[in-house]
């Protein structure tokens, strides 16, 4: 039991560094951020990241032929939804960076579920392992997964709402940037192994 909490706790912290490196960019953007919208963003993502494996899981137990096909595209999925919203950021950071004083736009909920889409998708091949497990343990790994990627996410936007507060000038293009980086990041490291 005790190596099975420290593998998921793990395995969390790993499945986590996606959604980490967004939680700066968004703690970036919106450095005025309250803690009830900071439990929200890392509630999404933390979400995201309990209920992919679990999906996963159902998913290979029933149909691993099709699953392949799918797994192929994960990175392509997660590459093209950030780099639409680190796009999107870059841009409204080089219209505002002229403007003194202009108010940051938080992330609306739709760009919040695609940035938890693109950084948990990867929790989905994991849940493909999960399907090792006797039906009893999914849920229970998938909660550590999630309480782990929670705790890292709000740190992440603490991390980036400190730089942010330093940077504001600049701070959507930096975390459209590291947005950008991540997509790329999980790309590389989908179709080629890297």
């Amino acid at each position: 039991m005790i190596s099975f909490i420290i593998t998921n706790l793990l395995l969390g912290a790993g499945l986590a560094m996606d959604a980490f490196s967004v939680s700066i960019a968004n703690g970036l953007r919106e450095n005025k951020m309250e803690t009830g919208r900071k439990c929200l963003i890392a509630g999404c993502y933390a979400l995201f990241q309990i209920a992919m494996p679990v999906i996963g899981c159902i998913l290979v137990r029933g149909a691993l032929e099709a699953l392949k096909k799918l797994q192929a595209a994960v990175p392509y999925i997660a590459l093209i939804l950030l780099v639409i919203i680190g796009g999107k950021m870059i841009l409204e950071g080089i219209k505002d960076s002229g403007e003194e004083g202009t108010v940051k736009v938080p992330v609306g909920n739709a760009e919040l579920l695609m940035q938890g889409v693109a950084t948990s998708i990867d929790a989905l091949s994991v849940g493909f392992t999960f399907a090792m497990y006797e039906t009893l343990y999914v849920l229970p790994a998938a909660l550590i997964i999630g309480a782990v990627t929670f705790v890292i996410c709000l740190t992440g936007l603490a991390i980036g709402r400190k730089v942010g507060m330093k940077f504001t000038k600049y701070s959507d293009i930096a975390g459209g940037i590291i947005l950008i980086a991540v997509g790329i990041s999980i790309f590389i490291r989908g179709r080629y192994g890297i």
